[in-house]
């Protein structure tokens, strides 16, 4: 599978707990942090539930 490159760009402040779990979850705890996954369907939907607070590379 295809690695992508996953950073925060928005504050997880004000986010549902969720939200914030599933940062938790892909490893993201600080803004601007930039974490390598492989582009499973489990991290897209990951990605996909807090879009509005990452960015993605491929």
């Amino acid at each position: 599978m295809a690695i992508i490159k996953i950073k925060q760009i928005r504050s997880r402040i004000r986010c549902p707990k969720n939200q914030k779990r599933t940062l938790d979850a892909l490893g993201l705890k600080k803004m601007n942090r930039v974490v390598e996954h492989e582009a499973s369907p489990a991290i897209l939907g990951m990605v996909e539930k807090v879009k509005h607070l990452v960015s993605v590379e491929k």
